[in-house]
C-alpha cells in the first residue's frame, strides 16, 4: 500500500489535501454489487441522472474551479473553461450514446426480425491524469455510467482532491455511491485496480509508457475491453503562412497553453529553411509577453507553474539533454524559484542536432526542425512512433489535401493549434498515442458492447440436407 497521499499546491508548496490510500478490492466488491440494479434501468433513467449531475456541477461551478486552479496550478480561466467541459460532457454523451449505440431492427424472412442492442460491459476502472483531473476522467465516467456500468475512478495521485469533489458531486446528483467509486491511491493502487479480477474493462489516459505497461498486463485477458488515451511528440507545420503573426499565435497556443501539459501540444514546429526568421521572431515576441504567474493573480498569467518540484526537474535534465545534443537555445527554459515548479517558455532549434528523442516533453518547450521543401516537412512529422496531433498553417487547400492524406495522427487541423480537439467529435491516435479507441464522441463505442439477436413469434425449425428418408427401410 502507498503511504498517505498528500496535494500540494503548486503555486505556492501549501498542503490543500491529505488522506489514506484505498483497498482496490473493497471498491471493486462495492461496484460490482451495485452493477445489477443500475445497468437494469433505462438509459432514458441513467441520463437523467447524469443531467442531475450536471446541474451539480453547475451550481459548484466557481468552487470546482478553484480547486482545480490551486491544485494544478493552472490559471484560473483555465480552470473554469474544464469546468464547463465537465457539464457539457453530459449532453454530449447522450447524443453519442444515441448515435454509436443505436437499437436496430432488421425485418427478415418469414416474419423474423433481427435486433442489435447494447449491453454494458459491467465495473469498468478509470485511471485518471492530472492535467485535466476532472475533464478527462469525466470523459470516460459519464458515457460509461450512460451505458450502465459501474466505475471505481483513481484520480492521480497529484490531484486527489480534485477526483474526490468530481465522485462527490455524483454522489450529491443522488447517483448511487456503489455505482461510482473513489480510489485514493498512488501507482501501487492502480496497479492494483488494474488487476482486480472483478473488473471488466479499464480506461486510462495518461503516459506512453503507462499505457504500454497495461497492454501487457491484459494481454492475457482479452475479455476485458482496455481502452488507452496516451500523449504525442505531435508536429505543428507552418507553411507559407500569408499572416505571420496569426501563424505565431498559433504556435504559442499550440505549443504552451497549460505549461505545455496537454497530450495535443505541439513538440515540433517544422519550418521551411531559410524563410523562417520572421516566423521565430514573431513567436518569441509573444513569448516575451507570456505572463507566468499564480492562477489568480491579476491580470490573469497564460501559463502557471507545473504539476510539481519532480516534474519541473525531470524537464529541465530533458532540456539540457536537447542542448548536448546539439539543440541551440533561442529562448531558454528558465527557473524563476528553485523552490517552486515555475518554468518559462522555451523555444531551440533541434535541426543540427544528434540522436534527437523521440519522447513526449510534457511541458514549456518547443522544438524548431527546419526542412527544405514540403515533401520534407510531412516526412518529419511522421518521424515519430506517437500518432496524435498535427497541424498544418498556412498552405493551400491541395497542400493541406497532400498533408491530410499523408500525416499519421488521429487529429490532423489546418490553420488550427494541435490541441484544438472538440468534444463532440471522436479523439485519439494511432502508434504509442493510443491503441485505436478514440473517446471522446466514441467514447460509447468502449463503454458498451453490441448483441444481436435474430427473433421470431413461433418457433420453426427445419433440416433441409443430411437425413436420412423416414419412409425409406434398410435392407
Amino acid at each position: 500500500m502507498s503511504k498517505a497521499i498528500t496535494s500540494i499546491e503548486p503555486a505556492t508548496g501549501t498542503k490543500i489535501w491529505s488522506g489514506k490510500p484505498g483497498d482496490a478490492a473493497v471498491e471493486v466488491a462495492a461496484a460490482r454489487e451495485a452493477l445489477s440494479e443500475w445497468a437494469g434501468h433505462s438509459p432514458s433513467y441513467r441520463m437523467e441522472a447524469l443531467r442531475r449531475f450536471a446541474n451539480v456541477v453547475r451550481k459548484k461551478e466557481k468552487e470546482f474551479a478553484t480547486l482545480i486552479a490551486r491544485e494544478t496550478g493552472k490559471p484560473f480561466w483555465e480552470a473554469q473553461t474544464e469546468v464547463t467541459a465537465v457539464i457539457n460532457k453530459v449532453e454530449i454523451s447522450i447524443s453519442a450514446y444515441a448515435e454509436r449505440t443505436p437499437k436496430l431492427t432488421i425485418e427478415a424472412a418469414i416474419g423474423n426480425k433481427v435486433l442489435v442492442r447494447h449491453k454494458p460491459h459491467g465495473v469498468l476502472a478509470v485511471l485518471g491524469p492530472y492535467n485535466f483531473p476532472a475533464h478527462l476522467p469525466n470523459g470516460h465516467i459519464v458515457p460509461a455510467l450512460i451505458a450502465g456500468n459501474a466505475v471505481v475512478f483513481k484520480p492521480s495521485e497529484k490531484t486527489p482532491a480534485t477526483g474526490e469533489f468530481l465522485v462527490q458531486c455524483f454522489h450529491d446528483a443522488k447517483i448511487p455511491e456503489g455505482v461510482i467509486r473513489l480510489l485514493i491511491g498512488g501507482p501501487e493502487e492502480g496497479k492494483a485496480l488494474a488487476s482486480q479480477p472483478g473488473i471488466d474493462g479499464l480506461l486510462f489516459t495518461g503516459s506512453a509508457r503507462a499505457g504500454m505497461a497495461l497492454h501487457k498486463q491484459f494481454a492475457e485477458t482479452p475479455h476485458k475491453i482496455l481502452a488507452l488515451e496516451l500523449g504525442g511528440n505531435n508536429p505543428l507545420v507552418i507553411w507559407n503562412a500569408k499572416d505571420i503573426e496569426a501563424a505565431a499565435t498559433i504556435a504559442v497556443q499550440s505549443a504552451f497553453l497549460s505549461a505545455g501539459q496537454r497530450c495535443t501540444a505541439a513538440r515540433r514546429l517544422i519550418v521551411e529553411d531559410g524563410k523562417h526568421a520572421p516566423l521565430i521572431e514573431a513567436i518569441t515576441k509573444i513569448m516575451d509577453r507570456i505572463i507566468v504567474d499564480e492562477p489568480f493573480a491579476d491580470p490573469q498569467p497564460f501559463m502557471g507553474p507545473v504539476i510539481d518540484n519532480p516534474t519541473a526537474g525531470h524537464l529541465q535534465e530533458q532540456w539540457m539533454e536537447l542542448m548536448m545534443k546539439g539543440g541551440k537555445p533561442i529562448r531558454r527554459l528558465d527557473r524563476p524559484h528553485e523552490d517552486r515548479p515555475y518554468l518559462t517558455p522555451a523555444l531551440i532549434d533541434v535541426t543540427e542536432a544528434t540522436d534527437r528523442p523521440d519522447e513526449e516533453i510534457f511541458g514549456p518547450v518547443l522544438q524548431v526542425i527546419r526542412v527544405k521543401d514540403f515533401d520534407a516537412a510531412i516526412e518529419e512529422a511522421n518521424a515519430t512512433r506517437f500518432g496524435l496531433a498535427a497541424s498544418l498553417v498556412g498552405g493551400s487547400p491541395e497542400m493541406f489535401d497532400r498533408f491530410w492524406s499523408n500525416i499519421r495522427a488521429g487529429v490532423i487541423n489546418w490553420n488550427k493549434p494541435t490541441n484544438g480537439a472538440p468534444s463532440n467529435a471522436p479523439f485519439g491516435g494511432i502508434g504509442l498515442s493510443g491503441n485505436h479507441r478514440p473517446s471522446a464522441f466514441y467514447a460509447a463505442d468502449y463503454c458498451a458492447y453490441p448483441v444481436t439477436s435474430v427473433q421470431a413469434n413461433n418457433a420453426r425449425g427445419a433440416i433441409a440436407q443430411g437425413l436420412r428418408d423416414p419412409n425409406m427401410v434398410e435392407d
